[in-house]
Parts: C-alpha cells; sequence; structure tokens
C-alpha cells in the first residue's frame, strides 16, 4: 500500500496546475492513479470544476461539463495549522 503526506479530509494548498494557490479539502484519494479529488474552499463558485468530455449517449452534445477536479497527489501541500501563542 502506498503512503501519501495527505488523507482524506485534509485542508490543502494547490500549489501547480490549474488551481494554483487555492485551498481545498480533500474528499477521495485514488491510490491507482496517485491522485486526490478536491473540494474548493476559498471559492464559493468553484466548489466544482468544470471539464470537457467526449460525446457519449447519455450526453450527446459532449463539452464542457462540472464536475470533480481531481489533481496528482505531488501537486498539493496540507495547509499549515494556525499557531497560537
Amino acid at each position: 500500500m502506498k503512503k501519501y503526506h495527505v488523507k482524506k479530509g485534509d485542508k490543502v494548498v494547490v500549489n501547480s496546475g490549474n488551481y494554483k494557490g487555492e485551498e481545498a479539502t480533500i474528499t477521495v484519494v485514488l491510490t491507482a492513479k496517485d491522485r486526490v479529488v478536491l473540494s474548493f474552499t476559498s471559492n464559493k463558485d468553484r466548489a466544482i470544476g468544470k471539464r470537457t468530455i467526449k460525446k457519449t449517449k447519455l450526453n450527446p452534445n459532449g463539452g464542457m461539463v462540472e464536475r470533480s477536479v481531481s489533481v496528482h497527489v505531488s501537486n498539493v501541500n496540507p495547509v499549515a495549522a494556525d499557531k497560537t501563542e
């Protein structure tokens, strides 16, 4: 079994890619592909990302749809906990 520096429920910051600099919460860890599925917390508008899909019987037009965003596990870092003194 693989070990990662993050787990389900952790708050993370995306450090690379289209969502760079945004805070999110991990909803699922996909160990087969080394990816994590994110739910964004910083902006209400971006709770779900947009992805392109091909034409299918269920979606005959294809195009852009809203769905959960997954990024490679190496592109996220845990958020540092607030230190109270």
